[in-house]
């Protein structure tokens, strides 16, 4: 029963033990599914489910017939343009990062968006080209590109024809790791293991994401200082390539750096702008689109490319290509990249979805999110363009300029195919060290995330590790080595989280039913004898020596230590009792002839196994005081503790190796009359331990209690009835019914004996 009272309350019931608890309310009795019940609900077929199925398959279904028209739509025709100039001009950069011709960069800021409108679930992120997967599809068109002096030959043992250019082999790899890793992302999502996004942290995904921007930051210096520096896809790349740009500097074309170091130092300068009045801006300043054409004008007005030797965007073709199936074996070669490009395409979609699904309060689906990231990675693959997933700031321009729904994501599709098909070839004077420059002013928000260390420092101390040996791995080992490096690494960081568990001890707080560390109050109370013990972890083969080093350094003493001493000296005792040299008496046991000296050699030659026996004195006409001075200065530690708690309500497994340990341990600490009990665990944990036969006559199903204060009363009324055996004059204990006071003590419903007298 519970009674409030104010603030407090009063609780009544007797002290459960988790036997007496299973006897007084029986379990009901529940059936578990299996795996064919699973199979069978998968496999069923209704009217319901495969509306359910059609609509998850299409989600356009489901948003487009509520599609608000008065007030979306004018907000999304806003939006579509706005962030169509963007996907234009990123598009053309980010191509620079797979080291293909800019035109082909318009095809993946276009047909992942249309496939996505259809099938995806988030309504503001704008899907196309983002610089990380840019640069990871770049390494591997750099690793597989033949060399000038091969090249002839290998292209002609290719599919495509013998006049093809270099060029276009390299568009051939991208489209083909393209390909390859949307039918993986597709295969994901089909398979329904959107799940994988778990195992990327968002200190992870922080840190990956500011190196990657350091390796474009470092890969698109060559274009602004128009430099010849070769590709580099192996570890310790990103020095390689600052090695040949700085032995290269004097070499820079001057009219590259100015031009695009004007650019940058206007584009942050507004972005600045942007950022501190977006509340009074009705929309942000294109920028990027203002100083594209003021750089197209420049440069095509005062021929920059033949007065200062240029490099510009060059011949933009008109229109799409015929779709072209992939190399098959490229496949072969590039199933690993593909496999990481896959994966970091999702999880960074993923991520900025969740966050605009949070902020606007609409559900995603992972698993559907899989299959329109690879349908669209293999439509744009078809068509010869890159690796899709959603840039940071793109989404950002399409959010902050209103956009409400894909619509706004169409409509930017339609401004690539207005460029695409019609005004694309008044690019083509751009310099590409204005391309640079502007995928570079689009970088400030992943290379500001270097603040994040002071935060996570702060908060925690683990996720600050994992961001910054994610950062080095990423920037060392490349980023498709260092993406794996980082997840074996947060990986390795929960084995140590759980293979060193901060353990504690626990005391009383204010004499109430509360337990808490002992260190961290000052009116603390610990029961007399009583030592609790908290592990904060599972309990698995790798951390059950700490665990049981941890539990050893509580308790201030070594039970197998003392059992094999104890041991020792009973068989010393026995000796001295056989041959009548021991008398007891009220102080203890004493041997009657003072020149007896026993032979420390047998003694020493005891088999280790016989010491680790329980202790038996039966054969004994006497008990042994342990804690009493024992015959011949028999050397015994000393110890007050009688009763053990361990605190397993943090613990949610044992595997068969610690059970071992775990029991060997139990037993060891009961051998030495020292009682222990285990608090907190829930039925399926103690039904395991049956299951694995852990109970026997030593260690038995009797320890477990529900709460810490239940094992604690049960101690003191045992510790009372046990006293009162040995006290022929004491009266006859009443039944102990302990409750809580309203001022928060102890006390005994039955005699009015306060139980903090006891503490």
């Amino acid at each position: 029963m519970i009674e409030p009272i104010g603030n407090q309350y009063i609780v009544a019931r007797p002290v459960y033990s988790a036997n007496a608890f299973g006897e007084e309310h029986k379990k009901k009795q529940r059936h578990h599914k299996t795996f064919l019940d699973h199979l069978k609900v998968c496999c069923s077929c209704s009217t319901q489910k495969a509306k359910r199925i059609a609509l998850s398959l299409f989600p356009i279904a489901s948003w487009l017939p509520a599609y608000r028209i008065k007030e979306w739509l004018l907000s999304d025709i806003v939006s579509g343009i706005s962030t169509g100039l963007v996907a234009v001009l990123q598009g053309l950069a980010f191509a620079l990062l797979v080291t293909i011709p800019p035109s082909y960069g318009l095809y993946a800021a276009f047909f992942p968006v249309i496939i996505y409108f259809f099938l995806g679930t988030s309504k503001h992120i704008s899907v196309g080209p983002f610089p990380v997967l840019s640069m990871m599809v770049g390494a591997v068109v750099v690793r597989l590109t033949p060399s000038e002096s091969t090249a002839a030959l290998e292209l002609s043992n290719s599919s495509m024809s013998n006049d093809s250019s270099a060029d276009e082999y390299k568009v051939m790899v991208a489209a083909t790791v393209t390909i390859l890793s949307g039918i993986i992302q597709l295969l994901m999502g089909v398979l329904q293991i959107g799940f994988v996004v778990i195992y990327l942290s968002e200190s992870l995904i922080s840190g990956f994401t500011t190196a990657a921007a350091v390796h474009v930051l470092v890969s698109q210096l060559k274009f602004m200082l128009q430099l010849n520096v070769p590709a580099h896809t192996d570890p310790f790349s990103i020095f390689k390539v600052l090695n040949s740009i700085f032995t290269q500097i004097e070499k820079t074309n001057i009219a590259d750096l100015v031009t695009s170091l004007i650019i940058l130092l206007i584009v942050f300068v507004v972005k600045e702008i942007n950022q501190r009045y977006k509340a009074k801006l009705p929309v942000p300043i294109p920028i990027e689109l203002i100083m594209t054409v003021i750089a197209t004008g420049v440069s095509y007005g005062f021929d920059f490319k033949n007065r200062f030797e240029v490099a510009v965007v060059g011949e933009m073709k008109r229109g799409f290509q015929s779709p072209s199936a992939p190399d098959m074996q490229i496949f072969q070669e590039t199933i690993g990249d593909s496999f990481g490009i896959a994966i970091v395409g999702f999880v960074v979609a993923f991520s900025v979805a969740s966050v605009y699904s949070l902020k606007y309060d609409y559900p995603i689906d992972g698993n559907q999110e899989l299959i329109a990231l690879g349908l669209s990675n293999i439509f744009s693959g078809s068509f010869k363009g890159f690796a899709a997933s959603t840039a940071l700031s793109r989404s950002g321009v399409q959010e902050s300029t209103g956009g409400k729904t894909q619509i706004a994501g169409l409509l930017s599709a339609i401004i690539v195919l207005i460029v695409i098909v019609s005004i694309g070839f008044l690019l083509e004077p751009l310099q590409k060290s204005v391309l640079a420059a502007l995928a570079l002013g689009n970088l400030k928000g992943m290379l500001m995330q270097f603040t994040e260390i002071r935060r996570l420092w702060q908060k925690d101390k683990y996720d600050c590790l994992i961001w910054i040996m994610t950062f080095i791995f990423a920037i060392v080992l490349g980023l498709g080595l260092g993406l794996a490096a980082s997840v074996a690494f947060q990986l390795l960081t929960i084995v140590f989280r759980t293979q060193f568990p901060k353990c504690s001890t626990l005391a009383n707080v204010g004499r109430s039913n509360v337990y808490k560390n002992k260190k961290d109050y000052s009116d603390m109370y610990e029961p007399e004898g009583v030592k609790i013990f908290r592990c904060p972890s599972p309990i698995y083969f790798a951390n059950i020596h700490f665990f049981k080093q941890k539990l050893i350094d509580a308790v201030g003493f070594n039970p197998l230590r003392i059992l094999r001493k104890r041991n020792k000296a009973l068989k010393k005792i026995r000796k001295l009792q056989k041959k009548g040299l021991l008398q007891v008496t009220p102080k203890g046991i004493i041997c009657t002839n003072d020149g007896f000296k026993d032979s420390d050699e047998e003694l020493d030659n005891n088999q280790i196994e016989g010491l680790d026996q329980p202790i038996n004195t039966t054969d004994l006409p006497f008990e042994i005081d342990w804690n009493a001075d024992l015959p011949l200065n028999t050397m015994v530690p000393k110890i007050s503790l009688h009763s053990l708690i361990l605190d397993f309500s943090a613990v949610s497994f044992l595997d068969i190796s610690s059970m071992r340990g775990l029991k060997t341990l139990l037993q060891e600490f009961i051998r030495i009359n020292v009682d222990v009990y285990i608090v907190g665990s829930d039925d399926d944990f103690i039904e395991k331990l049956v299951q694995c036969e852990f109970f026997d006559d030593e260690v038995k199903d009797s320890i477990f209690f529900l709460t810490i204060h239940d094992a604690v009363l049960h101690i003191l009324m045992k510790k009372d009835y046990s006293a009162s055996k040995f006290n022929s004059s004491q009266e006859k204990q009443p039944k102990f019914d302990f409750t809580i006071n309203t001022n928060g003590g102890l006390r005994n419903r039955e005699c009015q004996v306060p139980v903090e007298t006891k503490f």
